[in-house]
């Protein structure tokens, strides 16, 4: 498949290995974090870290959107199926979240909440559509990435007077959750990152510029196939060993400077910043999620419904917010593959697809530590 296949090469990957291999510098350790799920997930499938030398260690970010949901979000969107019976619209990665009270969404379906699987924004539409005697609520939950689907929706809903639709809004951003990084402890401790793809195409390379300005990291943006993300560790690697701190751009053929400046118009139209939003091992990032423009707040769930955020602490024995915060590795949880596996998740980094935990337990990558 054009431009699939090319950036599986085999002998290509090898030869970039020997590269990386070449310039890492003796003596010297190389922390590199992929900030987005879908690349940890193309490291442990393809055993990207089998080809690199000891001296990189790749740490993995916050960038999975169902990872970083904090357990408060979830119990809103399970009182509303539950206490309100609307017919709550999800992504299936979101039904397994465990939850307050031993409850997820999956749970809560099985005690008759009317809990549905949608694969996009316009498919919880079109069952408001179809229903007019019910509310039906979309959770609304992902990165600059999924964003302007989103807003689409809304200004269709707007459009077409669809009152039994609203959405529960949990769209976050990804430069503040950067910010978050570099300012703990940890952060200081990292080489570069691995900027993400598919947010990138939206936002475009220039939103990264204060990470190499302002804390000296480089960052390199790079597509989501084992090539791409080899070829962005040999530009970090020279990055590195130069002294430099720059934004670069190993993914051309998706990102441009400036991005998707239609999809950014969209998303500015339809939302506006919260002052605050509590993310799943970050804590309360200030002005780092979206809502609902006034304009369209007859659309916004936690209103409509009054249902309010209450913070939810993590379980105790799940390192699901160190692992995120890239302090620990999946396999440094005392409960990983053991009480918690992706049959029976503790934590949401072993539920999402694009969780560390369940890439290193789908791909046994753990069993090398």
């Amino acid at each position: 498949m054009k431009y699939i296949d090319e950036f599986r090469d085999g002998a290509l990957a090898r030869q970039l290995a020997a590269a990386i291999a070449a310039e890492v510098m003796g003596g010297r350790p190389y922390r590199f974090m992929e900030f987005c799920g879908g690349h940890t997930h193309t490291i442990s499938r393809y055993g990207l870290t089998d080809l690199l030398p000891d001296a990189i260690r790749m740490i993995h970010g916050p960038g999975c959107p169902v990872c970083v949901l904090p357990i408060g979000r979830i119990d809103q969107a399970i009182r509303l199926a539950l206490e309100q019976r609307v017919i709550l619209c999800s992504y299936g990665d979101c039904l397994r979240v465990p939850a307050s009270g031993g409850l997820s969404l999956l749970k809560a379906k099985a005690q008759g909440a009317d809990v549905r699987i949608v694969y996009a924004v316009t498919d919880a539409l079109e069952l408001a559509r179809r229903n007019p005697d019910r509310q039906v609520v979309f959770l609304a939950i992902g990165f600059e990435t999924t964003t302007p689907p989103t807003a689409v929706a809304v200004r269709q809903a707007e459009a077409e007077g669809l009152a039994n639709f609203s959405l529960l809004c949990n769209h976050v951003l990804t430069p503040p959750a950067m910010h978050a990084i570099l300012d703990h402890p940890a952060g200081t401790r990292l080489d570069g990152f691995v900027g993400p793809a598919h947010v990138s195409t939206v936002i475009g390379s220039r939103p990264y510029e204060p990470f190499a300005r302002e804390y000296g990291k480089p960052v390199v943006i790079a597509g989501f196939e084992p090539l791409d993300v080899l070829q962005a560790i040999l530009m970090l690697v020279r990055q590195t060993n130069s002294g430099r701190a720059e934004v670069e751009n190993e993914f051309v053929r998706a990102v441009t400077p400036e991005g998707n400046r239609k999809a950014q118009a969209l998303m500015d139209e339809v939302f506006e910043l919260r002052d605050s939003f509590e993310w799943r091992g970050l804590g309360t990032l200030p002005r780092s999620a979206l809502k609902l423009r006034p304009r369209f707040a007859a659309l916004d769930a936690e209103a409509r419904f009054g249902v309010e955020y209450v913070a939810v602490p993590d379980n105790k024995a799940c390192e699901c917010g160190a692992i995120l915060r890239g302090e620990k590795r999946p396999a440094e949880c005392r409960i990983f593959g053991s009480a918690c596996t992706p049959d029976h998740p503790v934590g949401a980094c072993m539920v999402s697809a694009e969780g560390a935990c369940a890439a290193h337990y789908t791909y046994g990558r753990f069993r090398s530590v």
